[in-house]
């Protein structure tokens, strides 16, 4: 049972991640925009006695 899954070529850090990266990439900018404009409205908001 276990020979099935038993996988001797695999060698670790050996695949292509690079999708992986740019799509983190994109999350963790997308994140730092959500964030910034959040804070810029509660300035906002303070400023105005919203």
């Amino acid at each position: 049972m276990a020979s099935e899954h038993d996988n001797q070529d695999h060698k670790h850090g050996s695949m292509d991640i690079s999708q992986q990266q740019a799509t983190f990439h994109g999350f963790i900018r997308f994140a730092t925009w959500v964030v910034i404009l959040s804070l810029l409205a509660l300035i906002f908001m303070a400023l105005t006695n919203a």
